[in-house]
């Protein structure tokens, strides 16, 4: 076969995968049964599974993250923060963990009137970096639902960032802080409250 037509049936190749939408697949980074591939780096919080989700309950903020770190990817996942109180959860990625410490980016899960829902945190260090905190009371994101499973998908290619909360982007934002890290989900330490996640896949790039 010559080089022209070795190219051609190449190329013929990789339009087929293209348009059959063979690529990188989602892998599941929870099994909906156990938290093999978890870790509660607190001496504090409880976590466990129940109806198929991770519940996590604490009387002061903590989270649980995984044991594997990430790059490029896109994550996705459900969240429930429960139907009544005060309440407060996010979604770290590309985080860092140390003994009772877990810090880094991470999208937010906001049911107050403010609506910060898929906004972007630096959590433990430069704080809020979408949107601004001048950006309070005039900038709405989306109001997180109290008692219903919420949609997120976050994107992180290079220092490009995206969340997504219900299909809709909420946040688009390039930063070269961190390129990779672990994913961790948080309870916020309201005392009684039970945060609920599901669903939670992962394609890496």
């Amino acid at each position: 076969m010559n080089d022209k037509r070795l190219q051609s049936v190449s190329c013929g190749l990789l339009l087929l995968l293209v348009l059959s939408g063979c690529g990188p697949s989602a892998t599941s980074l929870f099994d909906g049964e156990t938290l093999n591939g978890w870790r509660n780096p607190y001496e504090w919080g409880e976590a466990w599974v129940e109806d198929g989700a991770i519940a996590l309950k604490a009387d002061k903020k903590f989270f649980l993250a995984t044991e594997k770190k990430y790059k490029d990817f896109t994550f996705e996942a459900e969240v429930m923060l429960p139907p009544e109180g005060k309440s407060n959860s996010g979604i770290m990625f590309r985080c860092h963990v140390e003994p009772n410490k877990v810090y880094g980016y991470q999208a937010e899960c906001d049911p107050t009137d403010r609506a910060w829902t898929g906004g972007l945190y630096d959590e433990g260090r430069r704080k809020w970096l979408h949107p601004k905190d001048e950006e309070r009371g005039i900038k709405k994101l989306v109001q997180a639902p109290l008692g219903e499973w919420i949609q997120y998908k976050i994107v992180a290619i290079g220092d490009h960032l995206q969340i997504y909360i219900n299909g809709e982007k909420t946040t688009d934002y390039h930063d070269d802080m961190d390129a990779e890290g672990y994913i961790a989900v948080q309870h916020h330490g309201e005392d009684g409250q039970i945060y609920r996640f599901r669903n939670i896949r992962i394609t890496e790039h």
